[in-house]
């Protein structure tokens, strides 16, 4: 699995986790939604820039986001 589909794995599951919708979390990062359903399918990377905004919307530390599981 490469870092764009841990980065997607993460961010829908960290999303879910706090009971957001893509539309709450865009709003909080100043994205739009259409931008984080591709983050989420894995369509396209996310800059580093963009990795820190999700991070501080969803309240956690960016390198949570690229975190492999297991």
């Amino acid at each position: 699995m490469d870092l764009k589909e841990i980065m997607a794995t993460n961010l829908r599951r960290i999303r879910h986790d706090k009971k957001l919708t893509q539309e709450e979390l865009a709003d909080r990062a100043g994205l739009s939604m259409r931008y984080i359903g591709a983050i989420e399918r894995g369509a396209v990377s996310a800059s580093v820039t963009v990795l820190g905004q999700i991070a501080d919307a969803l309240g956690v530390e960016p390198g949570e986001l690229l975190q492999r599981s297991g």
